[in-house]
């Protein structure tokens, strides 16, 4: 897909573009990522065309403009889907994003379950859920998509479904990524069946089976499942004595960003 050349868009453009454009969710996401001028889509699709550290920019204001856009990215929350009942409750970012004019974006969904009123997981919310993520695949500079859905067993054939919508929707122009419970990496073969082209493996905020995993990675060279064996998701506050090989390191900051922090999450993303 050709992007639409467009016009850098300045502090007060983006403040401006927040109070006319808060009903219009996929321009209110664009306007706030400032800078944003063209950039050619990868023809392959592949993830290899993404810098080998993607910095994950959570819901915050966030000023990542002094990075090196050759050799990092940035993973960006785009939106977040809240499923409730046979509703897709569509939530867009609401703060700023100061990123270099070059930079290579993925745009991250996170889909979350409304714990008091069950989703119905119906091919309805499918199609929705679809719409509302093929919408931030089509923001200037975003290379790809990636799915943040910690989905329970019970909500797995509607999260295969909806991969399985979107890689028709998307084609193969535009990569899937999805975050991954560790434990999935090493239990369940089901990831390898999805139409996606990494799971990032969560070695962070592990709970329970942080020892599982932490002794899993002492004894083998990758994970089990050949979908978590190229990228990982680590957190500046929670480093492990041995990370498996990988090609591709996103970094969680629990604060803001600061050079200092981009500094050590490049340190650490290559060791």
């Amino acid at each position: 897909m050709n992007a639409r050349k467009k016009k850098p868009i300045s502090p007060m453009r983006v403040k401006i573009s927040f109070v006319f454009f808060l009903g219009l969710e996929a321009a209110l996401v664009s306007a706030l990522v400032s800078p944003l001028p063209p950039l050619a889509r990868a023809e392959t699709g592949s993830l290899a065309a993404l810098p080998p550290t993607m910095l994950w920019a959570w819901e915050r204001p966030e000023r990542l403009d002094y990075i090196d856009a050759d050799r990092t990215g940035i993973a960006f929350l785009a939106r977040t889907l809240y499923l409730r009942g046979d509703e897709v409750i569509v939530r867009p970012r609401l703060q700023l994003l100061d990123i270099p004019q070059r930079a290579a974006l993925m745009a991250v969904v996170r889909i979350e379950s409304d714990p008091r009123e069950n989703p119905t997981l119906s091919r309805i919310q499918t199609e929705r859920s679809v719409v509302a993520i093929a919408e931030m695949a089509r923001l200037d500079n975003v290379r790809a998509v990636q799915i943040d859905f910690d989905a329970v067993r019970s909500e797995r054939d509607f999260y295969r479904d909806l991969l399985g919508s979107l890689r028709q929707t998307l084609g193969r122009t535009t990569p899937i990524s999805i975050t991954a419970l560790a434990s999935w990496c090493i239990h369940d073969e089901w990831l390898d069946r999805l139409p996606i082209d990494e799971a990032v493996p969560m070695l962070f905020r592990m709970g329970v089976g942080h020892r599982e995993v932490v002794n899993y990675l002492k004894t083998h060279m990758r994970f089990r499942a050949a979908a978590c064996q190229d990228s990982i998701g680590i957190s500046t506050d929670e480093p492990l004595p041995r990370l498996p090989p990988h090609q591709r390191t996103y970094v969680f900051n629990p604060k803001s960003w600061t050079p200092e922090t981009v500094r050590g999450a490049m340190k650490e993303s290559t060791r």
